[in-house]
């Protein structure tokens, strides 16, 4: 399995956590060694450890609390950290999220995530195909 794989599986991991509200599962995804950092949709950052965990913990045992789904997954490989740039699907519209990792002890752990509402989207760039020299 690649780098991007694995980065990916834990990614889908998280997904996986926050979906089927498991707690236990969310808190062993996140980075323990690294400095870690959270951004909820209209929430103050938040950059404690326990601080993040206990938001998961509040989000995830609310019974009202959004169905998610994951998708459009790009992955930026950094060496021993790696940036998932995705779009999750709610009921109530679609987020913009990137979710960094850090390779803690040959384990992809979550050192940050941070979810915005996508207001506009942005029209790809389309380029003129190059020129090729005869």
């Amino acid at each position: 399995m690649t780098d991007a794989d694995s980065v990916l599986a834990a990614n889908l991991e998280f997904y996986r956590a926050f979906t089927t509200r498991d707690i236990a599962a969310m808190n062993g995804l996140w980075a323990r060694q690294s400095p870690v950092a959270c951004l909820h949709p209209g929430w103050t950052a938040l950059t404690d450890r326990d601080a993040i965990m206990s938001s998961w913990s509040g989000i995830l045992s609310n019974p009202h609390a959004p169905r998610i789904a994951c998708f459009d997954e790009r992955v930026l490989l950094y060496g021993d950290t790696a940036l998932v740039l995705c779009e999750e699907e709610l009921e109530g519209g679609t987020l913009a999220a990137s979710n960094f990792f850090v390779r803690e002890d040959g384990v992809w752990r979550l050192a940050h995530h941070h979810a915005g509402q996508i207001v506009r989207r942005q029209a790809e760039q389309r380029r003129p195909p190059p020129s090729r020299l005869n």
